[in-house]
């Protein structure tokens, strides 16, 4: 180790001494900036420092050839600065290194989780497939920004997406880097879709059918060619099920001497437990048992759920003149003749296993009627003591 004042003429003509590998000559004039001179000819800018438990540690600054003196002291003083603020330079350059790229934390880590975890892992794939991964996928997820997501953002809505569709993307990057985050992922230090707003949703289309309207759809159901259809459609409306707890629902889950029917999975992953109606039980006495069965709905001639129904639902719907009425607009209905029979949110959550109250909170509107119903009873039962003397006073 030979300390002296290094200038530039001395830096380009430096050579190892003979006998040795190599040689570090340190510059005075910039505190542990040291230039290693290699038996091979090369030479490397180096800094030492000492990291927070006081250990010696060494970082390469570059070679001789990408850096001049000049460069290599501003860089030394660069490093100096950020180890006297905490940080230890070399470790975040040992993390740059070990961060993984978008495609691969998603093959090795994200994938296999969600196909655990998730019931909708295989929509997660299709977007990863169709959007993240073109885009992200070569890029380190260290180097993703959130001017990055932004800008991802406001392309996918210029090109003619619902504001769903756009925020849904934005919504799934948040939840790859949080997961990114709570397994220590080298190089991951925030979250970059933090702070980037969502935009509104307007499309929270809820229909509610009138009994008129659905002794009209009741009626369409039942000249339907599906044969199953006239009692999963009623069996919608009467427990404010969804269409795939409906059709997935197998004898054993319905206990009907206690009026109960457990749905062993849901969109929140736990069972939750329905309470059976007089009329949902008209409809389970109803449905033909079908010989060496379990489920309660099945396509006749395969003995399993259907996959889907959506083109008997379509011409039932047609046929009964509500072409704009979805399937799951029968859970919304569920609900509403829920609130306007006097029942409170919180029974309608319950109802609809939902696991916010927010969630629930979209039906509120509905209560303003019922609300407006028990204000006049009250009035009527004061009525008649407050009412005539009020009258007095006015007259």
């Amino acid at each position: 180790m030979v300390c002296i004042v290094l200038n530039s003429t001395f830096v380009k003509a430096a050579v190892c001494p003979e006998g040795k590998r190599k040689i570090e000559y340190f510059d005075k004039a910039s505190t542990n900036l040291s230039l290693e001179v290699r038996i091979s000819g090369g030479k490397t800018w180096y800094r030492r420092y000492y990291d927070a438990r006081g250990r010696l540690r060494q970082i390469k600054l570059g070679n001789e050839s990408d850096l001049s003196l000049n460069d290599a002291r501003r860089l030394s003083a660069k490093v100096g600065l950020q180890v006297a603020m905490g940080e230890d330079p070399l470790q975040k350059k040992m993390e740059a290194r070990m961060a993984p790229t978008f495609a691969q934390f998603i093959e090795d880590q994200y994938r296999p989780y969600v196909r655990a975890h998730k019931r909708s892992w295989t929509t997660d794939i299709s977007i990863l497939k169709n959007h993240l991964l073109p885009r992200f996928g070569d890029r380190y997820l260290d180097e993703i920004t959130r001017t990055d997501i932004q800008q991802m953002h406001i392309e996918r809505r210029m090109a003619g997406a619902a504001p769903a569709s756009a925020n849904r993307l934005v919504v799934m990057m948040r939840f790859i880097f949080n997961l990114a985050l709570s397994w220590e992922t080298p190089g991951i230090k925030v979250n970059p879709c933090k702070g980037v707003p969502l935009l509104e949703e307007n499309n929270k289309n809820e229909r509610y059918l009138s009994v008129d309207e659905a002794q009209r759809l009741y009626d369409a159901v039942c000249k339907s060619d599906n044969p199953m259809l006239k009692f999963i459609v009623p069996m919608l409306i009467l427990t404010g099920a969804r269409k795939r707890e409906v059709l997935d629902a197998k004898w054993v889950d319905f206990n009907l001497e206690r009026k109960h029917w457990r749905i062993p999975m849901t969109e929140s992953g736990r069972a939750r437990h329905v309470p059976l109606s007089d009329g949902a039980l008209v409809v389970l006495s109803a449905v033909p048992r079908l010989s060496d069965c379990d489920w309660a709905f099945p396509n006749p001639q395969t003995l399993k759920p259907y996959v889907s129904i959506y083109y008997p639902w379509d011409t039932a719907r047609k046929l009964a003149g509500l072409a704009d009425v979805r399937m799951h607009d029968l859970r919304h209905s569920f609900a509403s003749l829920l609130i306007n029979s006097g029942r409170t949110l919180y029974e309608v959550q319950r109802l609809l296993g939902h696991t916010q109250i927010k969630t629930t909170q979209r039906y509120a509107h509905l209560s303003e009627e019922t609300l407006l119903a028990a204000a006049n009873a009250a009035a009527q039962a004061v009525g008649g003591v407050m009412l005539p003397k009020m009258m007095t006073l006015k007259a």
